[in-house]
């Protein structure tokens, strides 16, 4: 095995379920463990068998891996009984997967506090586990729970509880820092001395985010000698979260050279990974995460843009391609021209850099952010405004008139109702249309009525979903007459996302003005036809 060699453990599937708001059900642990099986994670922990139905639901018909390890995991052997007649023992080493991590303490002050027993009997609660585990399972891990504490405060001791477990057997030993409280130059110096009695081949890390090192400290952990790096998909985790795999993966293999299991090829799909658990735990990505956030290869000042144009290593990194990101050049107040090209050239449009048009495009658009819009997160109005600059943009449709009603009453039963009720008038292709249309809340009653006539006539849109809906006050000194910007993610059948923005004193106008231009983007996109007028 070389020794530039680092073994990737992922535990999304645990750590992450314990994270506020996130809860796996089977079939999202299934897909996980495939999407994490796909682009060469070593060992994927499923969860804690016997610990709730839906590890053991997982555990009772496990997915069959690929090119990774399914690892369950569990604890040692409890104080009082043998390691084959314990029965949270037996629980972890019976489903049919290849690998078993068992936690075990590490600290003193937790074996005299909260379990009261003596040190011997930790130690070997550790070795006669492990033991037993590996006559049962091809590969057998120890997690030294809170193994930074107890290092500082009896080193003696915490490493006696690693080699218990290397001596009888365990093929890793991973070092937990389990309150995320240890900085990187201690565990630097920490896993160095852990590498003199135990090989640096069979240690690991497992890192939490308490002070915001987790990333850091893994780093650090595999520089001192640690080859196996335990961490979780976009950092999920209780508290601040686990050290990010995301991010590590390509600080290992692009910055520190080190090989992983994971190929160039697999690396590309990094973007896609993080942003399909988001989806399935129906959070919003984090735009300014490292490596595959909308905005880490995001440029706003035109001078930044100029330079990016000539040599693109000036603020970039990395190239954006070799984790599946792109470029992104955000259009501004603050722009110059060369945002502007550059966003046309992004986008698809030739355009002659010295025509006039631009140079009205960068007034408009400073303009329009000064009155309160706000295209860097709205591209898809800017691309809409870019566009008819250049006259390019089909008249799909023409609202000459909307009304929108909401009634708050009580019913005959006593119960509290709010109706939103919503009339457009609309013109397509030289033909008017007037529908009303209920929905929860004046937004959704508006888009239900405007769909309603133009779905049939344009069935692309029949994929559209609006999936985010955030109001920002511009000027909070005019209390409630005050002018709102809103901004609508939408996304379709493809599960593409795009961001419009509108702007108003009246916060149904900016909703239907951003409303608007999620439609007619969505339209000109897929190639939408305008009906001929009779």
């Amino acid at each position: 095995m070389s020794d530039n060699r680092v073994y990737l453990f992922d535990t999304t599937l645990r750590d992450g379920a314990q994270t506020q708001g996130v809860d796996f059900n089977p079939a999202d642990k299934e897909l996980i463990a495939r999407e994490l099986d796909s682009i060469g994670i070593d060992y994927v922990e499923g969860g804690w068998p016997g610990a709730n139905p839906t590890d053991n639901s997982f555990f009772g018909s496990p997915p069959k891996m690929k090119r990774a390890k399914l690892v369950a995991f569990g604890m040692t052997r409890r104080a009082g009984r043998s390691a084959d007649n314990d029965p949270g023992l037996a629980a972890i080493l019976e489903p049919d997967v290849p690998c078993v991590c068992m936690v075990g303490k590490s600290w003193d002050f937790h074996v005299d506090v909260a379990l009261e027993i003596e040190h011997e009997e930790n130690v070997r609660m550790i070795a006669e586990s492990v033991q037993l585990a590996t006559t049962r399972k091809d590969e057998v891990m120890y997690d030294a729970e809170h193994f930074f504490d107890g290092y500082k405060s009896n080193p003696e001791f915490a490493l006696s509880c690693l080699k218990a477990a290397y001596d009888n057997g365990a093929r890793w030993v991973v070092l937990c820092d389990t309150n995320g409280g240890t900085l990187p130059h201690e565990v630097a110096k920490i896993v160095g001395n852990v590498t003199q009695h135990i090989p640096g081949d069979h240690v690991g890390i497992h890192a939490h985010n308490d002070t915001g090192n987790a990333i850091a400290n893994s780093l650090a952990a595999v520089v001192a000698g640690a080859r196996q790096v335990q961490g979780t998909l976009n950092g999920l985790g209780e508290r601040c979260g686990n050290a990010d795999l995301i991010a590590i993966i390509p600080s290992l293999v692009l910055k520190m050279g080190f090989e992983t299991n994971v190929d160039p090829e697999d690396m590309k799909k990094l973007t896609h990974i993080s942003r399909l658990l988001d989806e399935r735990l129906n959070r919003q990505p984090f735009r300014g995460a490292p490596y595959v956030g909308e905005s880490a290869f995001a440029h706003k000042g035109g001078l930044h843009v100029s330079a990016v144009e000539k040599d693109p290593k000036t603020y970039e990194h990395i190239e954006p391609s070799l984790v599946g990101n792109r470029r992104h050049i955000v259009v501004s107040d603050q722009s110059g021209r060369s945002n502007i090209l550059a966003r046309f050239r992004e986008v698809g449009i030739e355009v002659d850099p010295k025509d006039k048009r631009v140079g009205k495009l960068v007034e408009e658009v400073k303009e329009n952010e000064f009155n309160g819009y706000a295209y860097d997160g709205a591209e898809a109005s800017f691309e809409l405004l870019a566009r008819r600059a250049l006259g390019s943009v089909p008249d799909y449709f023409r609202c000459s008139n909307f009304r929108v009603i909401d009634e708050r009453r009580w019913d005959a039963n006593g119960n509290l109702v709010t109706l939103s009720e919503a009339t457009v008038k609309l013109t397509v292709g030289g033909e008017d249309h007037m529908t009303v249309a209920e929905g929860n809340g004046p937004v959704n009653a508006l888009d239900a009525a405007m769909r309603k006539v133009l779905t049939p006539i344009y069935p692309t849109l029949e994929g559209l979903k609006l999936v985010d809906y955030k109001v920002r006050i511009l000027t909070p000194g005019d209390g409630t007459r005050a002018i709102t910007r809103v901004m609508i993610e939408s996304t379709d059948s493809k599960g593409e996302h795009w961001s419009t923005v509108g702007v108003s004193a009246n916060i149904i106008d900016a909703s239907y003005n951003a409303l608007r231009d999620s439609l007619i983007y969505l339209l000109y996109r897929d190639g939408a036809q305008e009906p001929a007028a009779d």
